[in-house]
């Protein structure tokens, strides 16, 4: 069994007023992701994701093929030992 593992991602661009965080509790959900999603003041959009390391690859690609790929200008993807926190995947707020 793959140890669970932790991204952060900052999503920069026109990110915020598309459904951003909707779309990514689904696609999260649907990947059996655990973690949260959330607007930023500065207008980017926070993700932080738990799961296997081949699940979280598939989100980050699932978000770029989506609808929202197209409003993503920079991505920062920081990796970390999932700590177990959380029960679901949820927008923050």
């Amino acid at each position: 069994m793959m140890k669970p593992q932790r991204i952060t991602v900052r999503y920069e661009g026109r990110v915020q007023g598309i459904g951003f965080r909707y779309t990514a509790v689904r696609l999260a959900q649907a990947h059996n992701l655990t973690g949260w999603v959330k607007n930023e003041p500065d207008g980017s959009v926070s993700l932080v994701a738990e799961g296997d390391e081949p699940r979280l690859m598939e989100l980050l690609q699932a978000i770029h093929r989506s609808h929202l790929g197209k409003h993503i200008t920079n991505e920062q993807v920081n990796r970390a030992s999932a700590t177990g926190e959380f029960n679901g995947f949820s927008v923050q707020h």
